[in-house]
């Protein structure tokens, strides 16, 4: 016995001996070490920027001596350009990488595997971050982090600014390589991602429809997501048998969603709304699911994205469809503040199974400003209700199973169910994402501001050259323009001048003002007159449909003679595949022009898409437009997106007519619109004035608008008016 004991020290003692720890500065040389590399070796990579790389691990440690790929320094090894990583070997752990300045094409940034045959298992990446790493168009889909094999992990690594289509975060359960994986993803930070408009803007999406009756038993625990406003989705579980558990979701316009596969628990979570607009919970589809011991506080989601919405299913539903919810938990829960959660959320012509066999218990709901709590939209009797909690406040008269009581909660704190460990927004912070990164890159650094007076157009040409953002003062009457002004960054335009200045573009120019992804385009205090502006389009945005965002504000501007019959068609107009942040049109007067205002009619695939969140219309005057107020299309039955949403507030339109059939304002698929203290005056009589054409449930108010003398309005079901004039 002794002897052998020996022979193992020795083998051991050799092992150790021969572990290498291996310095790398290209990729020829780390493809080099990765085909030497033996267990417990550790390959570093040299500080500096390593650009269009394609990182391919597919050795293999063990379990006590993994081989490990280092950054020299913690984010100082900076991979940029056309670059990923592939991992597909077995205990092999990445350390400290910074993905920025690039993107990866059609693969994902990060896949645990190296090919198809190639599969990682008890792997991990660790304290490394994806900034802003996307592909140059929005359409171009792809995703971040890919996961297959089983038994790996992804930890303390932060995520930022994903802007193209695609989910970031992907558990893939192709074959049985992958399933019943318990993969983790434990203690990440997962920040910013802007609106996508369209379906497939999740953070994290385990499994898929065709695989969603295989259990995953992947584990989502001790992340932090804020600002995730993709989708209506934040987390896509789409498998089986797997744990959302202590994770915080701050100021997210979405839901954890149990949208496939059965036994899944969410627990322990923390919803931080902070009464921000469409801030969701928990969404409740299929069966067996759990949902116990989450604090939603300040959550303001209606529909989909209510606190917690109990979905109705479909009868026979395939699995990919709406499964009835069934043997359902919810318990433990507490709703501080919340909009009102759903019962039977969804219910239509199709969707008419409700809820059965849901035990809903030990809930408590402290609400002092809303006067009820759920909504029910379907019969309720297959849930049974007990032993939960409501504010006096509350005025709905309640099912039996609600008591009301005198409540006092300490907000926004969740305790682990039996550690006595409180989650907090504080505590998070200081465990999930990479350090080096949130004391580093993640602190905003100050732009260069550039102040110019240009006086004429070649002076302006060369101002908008330069890097920067800018504020450019119009001092000359007159600007003529031979090729577009190309917008980058923050850009506003103003004068002091109280004469109208004069534009004028040479014939066959597309678009006057371009905006580029990532820029912002500000028009104050202009009286233009467009007489001679033969451009299709005054503002354009790049017509590439760039993955970045961009916004448009035009305020107390003036604008006449912009004439069609010269050339101008459109005073905005966006490009298929582009999304703008907002569309600010404020203060403004608009006098005897020939052109549309805002067409955005593109996205006509009826996949969901559109080209701008926000619309704002406020207090501008249009004095006999001949032409199109707006037109916008959003087509198709997806409901995983909020927009667009318009605010038409107290403007005039008088003597506003279109020179064909169509009506002044067309609104396709718009989810959301607010018509309120506007005139309409002689404004496309015998015609139609306001068209609203949706295929989805959407949200339409007209609220005292005054009507003379002008068109028909078409609405549908999901117009509310109230005290409008007509006359």
């Amino acid at each position: 016995m002794l002897r052998f004991l020996l022979v193992q020290c020795i083998l051991l003692l050799h092992v150790s001996l021969n572990a290498s720890t291996i310095l790398v500065k290209n990729i020829d040389e780390l493809n080099a070490a990765n085909k030497k590399a033996q267990p417990g070796d550790v390959i570093i990579l040299q500080n500096g920027e390593w650009k269009n790389v394609i990182i391919k691990l597919d050795c293999n440690g063990t379990a006590d001596k993994p081989i490990r790929l280092k950054a020299q320094t913690a984010g100082k090894v900076v991979i940029t350009g056309e670059s990923s990583l592939k991992i597909g070997g077995n205990f092999i752990i990445v350390d400290g990488l910074y993905f920025t300045r690039g993107y990866a094409g059609d693969d994902a940034v990060i896949s645990f595997r190296s090919s198809k045959e190639k599969l990682a298992n008890n792997c991990q990446v660790t304290n490394t971050v994806v900034d802003d790493f996307n592909n140059p168009k929005r359409m171009d889909e792809n995703n971040w982090v890919l996961f297959y094999g089983k038994n790996n992990r992804l930890d303390h690594c932060s995520f930022r600014d994903k802007k193209n289509m695609g989910v970031l975060l992907a558990v893939i359960l192709d074959d049985d390589r992958s399933r019943e994986n318990r993969h983790s993803i434990d203690h990440n930070y997962f920040g910013r991602r802007p609106v996508l408009g369209s379906n497939g803007g999740e953070m994290i999406r385990v499994g898929v429809s065709q695989h969603c009756q295989f259990n995953s038993n992947t584990e989502i625990t001790n992340n932090f997501f804020e600002h995730c406003d993709g989708e209506t989705e934040i987390i896509s579980i789409k498998s089986g048998s797997n744990l959302v558990a202590q994770n915080v979701f701050k100021e997210s316009q979405g839901s954890v969603v149990l949208r496939h596969g059965d036994n899944n628990i969410v627990r322990s979570n923390l919803f931080l709304g902070n009464d921000k607009v469409a801030t969701g919970g928990v969404r409740v589809i299929n069966k067996g699911q759990t949902v116990t011991n989450n604090f939603f506080y300040r959550c303001r989601g209606t529909d989909f994205r209510s606190p917690l919405a109990i979905m109705n299913g479909i009868p026979n539903s395939p699995a990919h469809r709406y499964v009835q919810v069934v043997n359902a938990n919810i318990s433990g829960n507490t709703f501080y503040e919340c909009s009102p959660i759903s019962f039977g959320e969804g219910s239509d012509a199709e969707r008419t199974l409700a809820p059965d066999s849901v035990q809903f218990s030990r809930n408590t709901f402290y609400n002092t400003r809303d006067s009820i709590i759920y909504k029910v939209f379907d019969k309720m009797n297959g849930i049974s209700f007990s032993n939960n909690k409501v504010s006096r406040a509350v005025k709905q008269n309640l099912f039996p199973g609600f008591e009301k009581n005198s409540l006092t909660i300490t907000p926004a704190v969740v305790t682990i169910p039996g550690t006595g460990t409180k989650v907090t927004e504080k505590n998070i912070l200081q465990l999930a994402g990479t350090a080096w990164w949130k004391t580093t890159s993640n602190i905003a650094k100050k732009q260069t501001r550039i102040i110019a007076n240009c006086a004429n157009a070649t002076e302006l040409y060369a101002q908008l050259e330069k890097p920067g953002a800018k504020e450019i003062t119009l001092t000359g009457r007159d600007y003529i323009f031979h090729r577009p002004l190309n917008i980058a960054g923050n850009v506003v335009f103003k004068t002091s001048l109280k004469e109208y200045i004069d534009f004028h573009t040479v014939p066959g120019m597309l678009t006057l003002f371009e905006l580029m992804g990532n820029s912002s385009l500000t028009l104050h205090n202009l009286k233009l007159d467009g007489s001679d502006v033969k451009a299709t389009h005054f503002i354009a945005n790049d017509s590439s449909g760039p993955s970045a965002h961009f916004n448009i504000t035009m305020a107390a501007c003036s604008l006449r003679y912009f004439n069609r019959n010269y050339g101008c068609e459109n005073f905005i107009y966006l490009y298929k595949s582009s999304i703008a942040d907002s569309i600010v049109i404020a203060k403004s007067y608009f006098e005897n022009n020939a052109t549309h205002v805002l067409m955005m009619n593109n996205e006509t695939d009826d996949k969901g898409y559109y080209n701008a969140e926000k619309i704002r219309f406020d207090k501008n005057t249009f004095v006999n437009q001949k032409g199109m107020i707006m037109d916008i299309y959003r087509g198709g039955n997806d409901e995983s997106t909020l927009g667009p949403d318009l605010l038409v507030i107290d403007n005039s339109f008088d003597n506003c007519n279109t020179e064909d059939d169509a009506p002044l304002v067309k609104l396709t698929g718009v989810q959301k619109t607010n018509f309120s203290y506007n005139a309409f005056m002689e404004c496309n009589p015998q015609k139609s004035l306001i068209v609203y054409k949706d295929t989805v449930r959407a949200r339409h108010i007209e609220i005292r608008n005054l009507f003379t003398k002008s068109g028909n309005i078409e609405r549908n079901n999901f117009v509310t008016e109230e005290k409008n004039n007509i006359q």
